[in-house]
């Protein structure tokens, strides 16, 4: 069952003919204070909604920025667990949906059915865990739909046809399409066959479809969006929000739009 919430927001940017913008901010980066300032900076800039990570000792999936990012995070002692308690500060407060990315491991040691139970009493809207593979997922993607959470899949350019059906077939809120061979990271420039990659997907998934990993300007993401819903935008995001960027981001995002 995906989020009703977290659908609509996608649903009425698309309706109202814009492109779907999704940033990325790392929790506890600056510290966890600013997060509800953040997250209405955000909302304000155009963004439909917003994926919030969740610091890690040992990321596969990130590239250097998002790394330091998340050393820095960690350092202000931030936990799956006190991001939780500071979203439970202002949920009520909060219309922008709010995607947590994290790893299996923070989740299996917090407790899956604690966690689910959790994010759905802070008003988490959904959930993306890059190293839990689709043939292990079935436990805890069965918890999150009991409380209406989205469990959003990504999809890699180096998978087969028949596995990205299935990953388009069974992803919630939003298919997250990884538009490089590797790490995150901004990039000049994306690979030639990028357009029909994202093309296929449009054909299979029933959600919108959100290219991301690379997207560094609103060039890269209207291109991007052509042939898809929408973008993901998060290295070039968080490096502007330690730099103190603000401008730069909001500019960003509503050029993108």
């Amino acid at each position: 069952m995906s989020n009703q919430a977290l659908d609509k927001a996608l649903a009425d940017k698309r309706q109202a003919g814009k492109n779907i913008i999704v940033p990325y901010i790392m929790a506890g980066d600056g510290g966890l204070d600013i997060l509800e300032q953040r997250l209405e900076f955000l909302q304000e800039s155009g963004a439909a909604a917003v994926e919030l990570g969740i610091p890690f000792s040992d990321p596969v999936a990130d590239g250097p920025t998002i790394q330091d990012a998340g050393q820095r995070a960690l350092k202000n002692d931030t936990s799956l667990t006190s991001v939780l308690k500071t979203l439970e500060t202002f949920k009520d407060k909060r219309s922008i949906p709010v995607i947590l990315m994290t790893y299996f491991n923070p989740i299996y040691v917090y407790g899956v059915e604690a966690f689910a139970n959790d994010c759905a009493s802070v008003g988490v809207n959904g959930v993306i865990i890059p190293d839990l593979p689709m043939e292990e997922e079935e436990h805890i993607v069965a918890r999150l739909q009991d409380h209406a959470i989205s469990s959003i899949r990504l999809a890699a350019m180096t998978s087969p046809e028949r596995r990205l059906a299935d990953i388009a077939g069974r992803t919630e809120g939003f298919l997250y399409a990884v538009s490089v061979k590797g790490t995150t990271g901004t990039r000049s420039a994306h690979g030639s066959n990028v357009q029909s990659y994202l093309q296929q997907l449009k054909q299979m998934a029933n959600a919108p479809v959100l290219a991301g990993f690379g997207v560094s300007s609103s060039e890269q993401a209207r291109e991007l969006a052509a042939d898809c819903d929408g973008v993901i935008i998060g290295s070039r995001i968080v490096d502007w929000f330690h730099q103190g960027k603000i401008d730069d981001i909001k500019q960003l995002i509503q050029n993108s739009l």
